[in-house]
């Protein structure tokens, strides 16, 4: 079992790469939950969802310690952090974070994913990058899964570009624990 929150700027693609995740879950016949949070003016503002992810039944969809956090930002770094369980995975968006000290009983990730992203001239897909490297880090889904699972839910909605999957594809290569 897996409770986690994606945190970000809305606008960061962070709802819908928490869609994602619980459609590729699903489809590795795990039972999921989601549940969205955002201001009132959406882009620019804070979003936020929340995901359990089980091999049983889900009692509650809405986690109270975390196993992961994805942070596109540093407000939502800020916001989230306190709500980790010893041992749990953080990943952040480095790009958009300051210098700063970790906890030491999380295992945490900075993933440069605006940066990738825009070099890959697909600016979007920072969640993207931000996914691949979740993968990697945690091993929630095998990340090979992952990315088959990523390439069916862009064909299902007729959005498959090439450089979403190399937007994945660098988040798995460049993840190294802080």
């Amino acid at each position: 079992m897996a409770d986690m929150i994606l945190a970000g700027f809305g606008g960061q693609g962070i709802l819908t790469a928490g869609k994602i995740l619980i459609d590729v879950a699903a489809r590795e016949g795990k039972n999921v939950s989601w549940t969205s949070s955002y201001g009132a003016e959406m882009r620019g503002g804070t979003a936020s969802c929340s995901i359990v992810i089980s091999d049983e039944e889900i009692g509650s969809p809405y986690p109270t310690k975390l196993d992961v956090l994805l942070a596109m930002n540093e407000p939502s770094y800020d916001k989230f952090i306190g709500d980790m369980r010893d041992g749990g995975y953080v990943i952040v968006n480095k790009s958009l974070m300051s210098e700063r000290e970790y906890p030491k009983n999380v295992h945490v990730f900075e993933v440069d994913a605006t940066n990738i992203a825009n070099s890959l001239e697909n600016g979007r897909a920072a969640n993207l990058v931000m996914l691949g490297a979740m993968m990697q880090a945690t091993g929630l889904i095998e990340p090979e899964k992952f990315g088959e699972g990523l390439d069916h839910y862009f064909s299902k909605k007729g959005r498959k570009i090439p450089s979403n999957m190399e937007c994945y594809r660098q988040g798995r290569e460049t993840v190294a624990e802080k």
